[in-house]
């Protein structure tokens, strides 16, 4: 079984786990009260409707 020769650097080592955070970004929902993107299994920010409910009073403007 091959064995590396020598320690990886740990510029090395944060430079490749980094990339690995980019891959798990959070996908995005349309909602269907104002088809708004927002983050699934959370309150809308745009209208404050979760699972068909006002949850949030969101004031327009301000």
């Amino acid at each position: 079984m091959g064995v590396p020769k020598r320690k990886p650097s740990t510029s090395r080592m944060k430079m490749r786990r980094a990339y690995n955070s980019v891959l798990k970004l959070p996908q995005l929902s349309t909602c269907p009260q104002c088809a708004a993107p927002y983050v699934p299994h959370r309150v809308c920010p745009a209208c404050g409707f979760y699972k068909g409910r006002q949850v949030l009073t969101v004031n327009v403007g301000a």
